[in-house]
């Protein structure tokens, strides 16, 4: 039975709200943080490590259930400047976190990849549709799939569960990212790009169903990976114009004649077995809008 946790990446979007949920579970929580932690919860032991230094195993609990890996670079967009910052927090992190978690006795290995690892494509992607080839994944999407084969090859030692988040959005995300950013667009009247005629299409999920989904494969009994998406599919246009109509505003596009390449998860399977998800972006948009 799985009682103690350690979560890396405790004050990204997700990692607050896996936070705050498990807590309420009653499990007992160790998080890992980069620098001080806003708006602490007392119950939990938190852990200052920067993962992009020579960090060691001794200020992590000499035993523990489970390692939720989610720590991710925040300098992703800045290949090559930062690539070594890239390569630490993403792979080398999860190298280490792995042989802490045989040393632990971890039962459970949850990894955070992301949904980007497929490319684009006309049809929603199955947990088994082919990723990107490596040459053409690019640095970032690249250190994800390198931190994929790494957690898969433990599924030996104890369960490893690799979820692929297809953009996550709520309260408190950060403006550069892409709900957030195209909502300011909409705000400031500035034009939105779109592909073709409506732009991309997705199926982006609030933080509270990931969140939900992500504490749900604590309880599966064997190895397996999951998409993480929302219940509904939208395109660039639809989603501004669900913001233009809540802002009263009237957005502003801009066509590119190019074929529209869409992120869309599949999710059957999460559906199945980890949480069904029911928040709707146009219900929303209050934990958009800060």
């Amino acid at each position: 039975m799985i009682q103690s946790i350690l979560i890396s990446g405790i004050q990204g979007l997700l990692g607050r709200r896996l936070t705050s949920t498990l807590n309420d579970k009653g499990f007992v929580i160790h998080g890992i943080a980069r620098g001080n932690t806003l708006a602490p919860i007392s119950s939990i032991q938190y852990l200052t490590i920067d993962l992009a230094s020579d960090w060691s195993f001794e200020s992590l609990p000499k035993q523990c259930d489970a390692v939720i890996h989610l720590a991710q670079s925040a300098s992703f967009r800045d290949f090559p400047n930062s690539a070594l910052d890239v390569f630490k927090v993403n792979i080398e992190s999860t190298a280490r976190l792995l042989d802490y978690a045989r040393q632990a006795g971890v039962k459970k290995f949850i990894y955070a990849s992301s949904g980007g690892v497929y490319g684009n494509g006309a049809q929603a992607f199955k947990e088994n549709s082919p990723i990107v080839p490596p040459g053409q994944l690019g640095y970032y999407l690249g250190s994800k799939a390198c931190g994929e084969v790494l957690v898969q090859s433990y599924a030996s030692v104890f369960d490893v569960v690799v979820v692929r988040p297809f953009f996550i959005y709520g309260l408190g995300q950060k403006r550069s990212m892409l709900i957030p950013r195209l909502f300011d667009l909409v705000a400031t009247g500035k034009p939105i790009i779109l592909q073709g005629d409506n732009g991309i299409r997705i199926n982006p999920i609030h933080v509270n169903d990931a969140a939900s989904a992500v504490a749900a494969a604590i309880h599966l009994n064997e190895s397996a990976t999951f998409n993480i998406g929302g219940p509904e599919v939208l395109s660039i246009r639809d989603i501004c114009e669900i913001m233009g109509r809540y802002l009263g505003v009237e957005p502003v596009f801009e066509q590119q004649p190019s074929e529209s390449n869409d992120l869309i998860a599949d999710i059957s399977a999460m559906r199945r077995f980890l949480h069904d998800p029911v928040r709707h972006l146009d219900d929303y948009l209050h934990d958009v809008k800060f």
